[in-house]
């Protein structure tokens, strides 16, 4: 019988979007083949700590319920960067000594949304402890996150990007009126206030006039030092799906039609009325340029594994920008990024299937590379060096 792959599912976490990363995960549970996999549910709390649990049978049918249990009885542990032995340990030793956790993970799944678990964070942890895991790794993870650098790669590679500047929170802070003459000289109104690293359109503002943006950019400095201020696009929203390591495909194009008047993050959670068109009704051509732009989108930051990509569609000229790539799209059997995969011809438990094996191709590769000086057999002479 083959072995099954142990896979830990790593959940919850210290961002805003924790309530998200839950409904993510229990999508993913509840399609795993219980033949194929031997899950290990990793909880974080939104305090920070760490806890392990098991999927009793009580349970494996309700994965909610399950992922709550968890958070609020699961073991506390800790994560070890030492690849030597098991990733997780006990968080308290008792007198006589606690044993690890059992044997180390083959794959982690992170669906962790946001800050702390989609900006490289727990993908450099991961990367320190030699643990595979499904997903970009920390470069494309930390890019992804940054709206500022993010569109800086995406320029450099050729992407068009609508007009941006970034402010720092001190320097706003202590020039205002110097930035509001800037802003309004080279963005203009209306436009968008955004802070730089975060998710789910938190802190995000629209600004129709300069009256506003003071207050928009004091909202989206609660959230960050960065504050992206970019120029608003009377645009229709159009989303693609990427899956892949080196040579990743795109899926069909979607399109988000928000109840609001953008998609802020009522429109996504809160308020009913917001509508996903898939595939997107595009012509041809344009589809296949969303596609390609997509590819080029996900090489730029570096991707691996998975990757939303969101762009602009001006209403009025008919360009497409890219707008922002979503590292850890949400994962529900509703939300855009799988929707896409299964409009594709890739239904949900199949894409779950094919990101770990991915994130076991991508790990296998990673272990190729030499990470530390070469030791030579002899000891050169002095006067020998090339010259």
């Amino acid at each position: 019988m083959k072995k099954r792959i142990r896979l830990g599912i790593l959940f919850g976490g210290r961002s805003g979007e924790h309530e998200i990363s839950l409904l993510s995960a229990a999508s993913v549970l509840q399609a795993l083949d219980p033949a194929k996999y031997e899950v290990i549910p990793i909880g974080i709390t939104r305090e920070g700590q760490w806890r392990v649990g098991s999927t009793p049978r009580e349970l494996a049918r309700q994965p909610e319920r399950l992922l709550h249990s968890v958070l609020g009885e699961g073991r506390p542990v800790t994560a070890s960067a030492d690849p030597r032995g098991p990733w997780l340990l006990p968080a308290v030793r008792a007198a006589s000594g606690a044993r690890r956790i059992g044997a180390k993970l083959d794959v982690v799944f992170p669906l962790l949304h946001g800050t702390f678990g989609e900006d490289g964070t727990v993908q450099g942890l991961l990367e320190l402890a030699g643990v595979a895991y499904v997903g970009a790794g920390v470069l494309a993870s930390a890019a992804g996150m940054d709206k500022d650098a993010m569109k800086r790669l995406f320029r450099d590679a050729g992407l068009p990007v609508v007009p941006w500047v970034l402010v720092l929170r001190r320097d706003w802070e202590q020039q205002r009126a110097g930035w509001r003459r800037r802003i309004g000289r080279k963005i203009g109104y209306p436009l968008f206030v955004k802070p730089a690293n975060l998710g789910s359109s938190v802190g995000i503002s629209k600004v129709h006039g300069p009256r506003e943006l003071a207050g928009a950019i004091d909202l989206a400095a609660r959230y960050d030092h960065k504050v992206v201020v970019e120029a608003g696009v009377d645009a229709r929203e159009i989303e693609c799906s990427v899956l892949g390591n080196d040579r990743p495909i795109a899926s069909v194009p979607g399109e988000v039609i928000p109840v609001n008047e953008f998609y802020d993050y009522e429109a996504k959670y809160l308020k009913e009325g917001s509508e996903l068109v898939i595939p997107a009704r595009l012509p041809g051509r344009q589809s296949r340029e969303v596609q390609r732009l997509a590819l080029r989108a996900f090489a730029a930051i570096d991707g691996a594994g998975m990757a939303r990509v969101d762009f602009l569609l001006d209403r009025a000229t008919g360009k497409l920008f890219a707008n922002e790539i979503n590292t850890i799209p949400g994962f529900t059997p509703i939300s855009m990024y799988p929707k896409l995969w299964a409009a594709s011809g890739i239904p949900y438990p199949e894409l779950v299937d094919r990101l770990v094996a991915l994130a076991l191709e991508r790990h296998a590769e990673r272990q190729r590379s030499s990470f530390g000086y070469p030791r030579r057999d002899r000891q050169e002479s002095p006067g020998s060096g090339v010259g």
